[in-house]
Parts: C-alpha cells; sequence; structure tokens
C-alpha cells in the first residue's frame, strides 16, 4: 500500500465549552479515498478545516498533524497550493458566467493565461460541462453548479481534494457521474478526503472510512472490514413490528438480533433462508428483505441516523 501522506495524532478542538473534536488520531494513504461519516455536529467539517488551515487545532503538547510534510498551525499556504477544496455551500460569483468563474479563479492559482485556458478547456469536458461554458451561474441546475465547483477545486491540479458534501441534494445521475470522476482521479494520483451523509457513496468511493460520533473515532477501517466485523450478512424490516407476535414465528426469531425502532423493526441474521422464511409469513408490502449496508452498522454503533442532530 501506499506511504502515509496525511498523518494526525490526538487532535482537538473545542469551540467554547463544546468539544468538536476529541483525541482523534488517523492516517490517510496516498492516492485513496478517505471518508468521514456521523451525525450532524460529529466534527467531520472541523477536522477537514483543521487539515487545510482554515480552523486552528487547540495546542496540546501530545497533538500532531501532517499534510504531505507540512504542518497546517505553521504552513497553511503551502498545504493549500497543494490542495483543492469543495466546501458544502457552492460560494460561485452568480454575476459571471461558468468560463468567467474559473477563470477568476485561475488567477488566483497564478496560472498564465495559456495555462489557464488549457486546463479550463479540460476541466469543462472532464465535468462535462463544455455546452454551459457561457451560461451564467443563476442558469445552472444544482448539479451543474456542484460539477463546477469541482471543477475550480481542480484548477491548480491538486494532490489532494477535499470534499464536504459533495453530492447531497442531487439526483441520482449526477452522483454517480461526479463518483465516476472521483474514481478517476483517485487513478491519476488525487489523494481525496470525503465527507458524506450517504451510505452507498462512502462505500463505493471511501478506500478507508472513519466513522465519527460528538467528534471522537467510533471505529475505522475499509468499508468492507466493517460490514464483516460488526453486523450480521442480511436484514429484514418489518414495518409492522405486531405481524412478528404470533406463535408461528417464535422459532423462527431465535438466535437472530433484533433493532426496534418507532416505526421499524429490523432483524439482524448471516441466515438469509432463516429470513426468508420469516418473510415468507408475512405480508408482501410490509416487510424488505435486503442486504446489510454501513447504515446498519452505523446505527448499531451509535443508535442514531447519520441526519440527525445533535
Amino acid at each position: 500500500m501506499s506511504d502515509a501522506v496525511i498523518t494526525v495524532k490526538n487532535l482537538n478542538k473545542t469551540f467554547g465549552k463544546t468539544a468538536a473534536v476529541e483525541h482523534l488520531s488517523f492516517t490517510v494513504k496516498a492516492d485513496t479515498c478517505f471518508g468521514f461519516l456521523g451525525p450532524n455536529g460529529a466534527g467531520k467539517t472541523t477536522v477537514m478545516k483543521i487539515l487545510y488551515g482554515k480552523t486552528v487545532r487547540d495546542n496540546n503538547e501530545n497533538c500532531s498533524v501532517d499534510v504531505f510534510g507540512y504542518d497546517p498551525a505553521d504552513n497553511e499556504l503551502a498545504i493549500k497550493s497543494l490542495s483543492g477544496v469543495v466546501q458544502q455551500e457552492d460560494n460561485l460569483d452568480d454575476e459571471l458566467n461558468v468560463i468567467e468563474n474559473l477563470t477568476l479563479y485561475a488567477k488566483l492559482y497564478g496560472l498564465d493565461r495559456k495555462t489557464a485556458n488549457k486546463r479550463i478547456e479540460y476541466l469543462l469536458d472532464f465535468l462535462e460541462l463544455s455546452a454551459k461554458s457561457k451560461s451564467r451561474i443563476k442558469e445552472l441546475s444544482g448539479g451543474n453548479k456542484r460539477r463546477l465547483v469541482i471543477a475550480r477545486a481542480l484548477l491548480n491540479n491538486p494532490k489532494l481534494l477535499i470534499l464536504d458534501e459533495p453530492t447531497t441534494g442531487l439526483d441520482p445521475q449526477i452522483r454517480h457521474l461526479i463518483w465516476d470522476k472521483l474514481y478517476y482521479l483517485k487513478k491519476l494520483g488525487t489523494t481525496i478526503l470525503l465527507t458524506t451523509h450517504y451510505m452507498e457513496e462512502a462505500f463505493q468511493i471511501c478506500d478507508e472510512v472513519l466513522i465519527m460520533n460528538k467528534g471522537r473515532e467510533i471505529m475505522c477501517d475499509n468499508p468492507q472490514n466493517l460490514l464483516k466485523k460488526h453486523v450480521e450478512q442480511f436484514v429484514l424490516e418489518v414495518n409492522s413490528p405486531e405481524l412478528l407476535i404470533a406463535p408461528d414465528k417464535e422459532e423462527l426469531l431465535k438466535e437472530i438480533r433484533i433493532e426496534k425502532a418507532e416505526q421499524t423493526t429490523r432483524i439482524y441474521s448471516n441466515d438469509n433462508e432463516k429470513l426468508k422464511a420469516l418473510a415468507a409469513k408475512l405480508e408482501g408490502s410490509q416487510y424488505y428483505l435486503r442486504q446489510a449496508n454501513l447504515e446498519d452498522v452505523f446505527l448499531r454503533a451509535t443508535g442514531r441516523r447519520l441526519d440527525e442532530k445533535q
């Protein structure tokens, strides 16, 4: 595997009396995608901002942050020169068109006109925005705006691409298009940091996932290992839990794990045949049999959904 290009040890950040990040340690290897998962307020965005120097971490002796050999507390500009950042907000200039937005940022990166024009042409084609090159920002759809922000973050050909919830609110077609582009960037040698609320997104793109809650690490591993280690293979979701209370289901409910929520009961097992047998005794519109996913891992670890506010 590649060597670590980001190393964080014992990271802490407080805002007043609130601990946003506590004793967080992790490493990110080159040419991989490292994902942060957690509910709103878990500290994901704070960690991102610390890494590229927008937020200053707490000063404690045992803490160290290394990003491509630089400490963001001392070498913020050096890290930013190697990075492209896609924040949660699009923050595009509404008065300019697509090319003008990119040209403006190319000047901020210090690119000469010839290099900038060539890079802009490539990125518009790469993110399938060439047909919108003269469109004003107000005329763009949400998906087009998001792709434009990603194009802007790639202008300086960064070694590190930081994406804070890049596909929130986008339709599946645009989301999958962005995933395809991220796969390709990894192959080209770009290291990617990603925060997301989409479990499928994390599973598809990330080589390693760190699940956070209240600023602390809950677990960290590649997505496949998280599933193997922390949750059974199959899940039967029952929307009318009262249907499970019957003599003919008692034997089938033995030696399986049951999680109850307000409206849904989830029954977990590595024995898919047992779940199928149980499902056969339920009405078709009131259950859903599926494979377990990262959301099941998260729910087991925290007992709450990813979009729940703290």
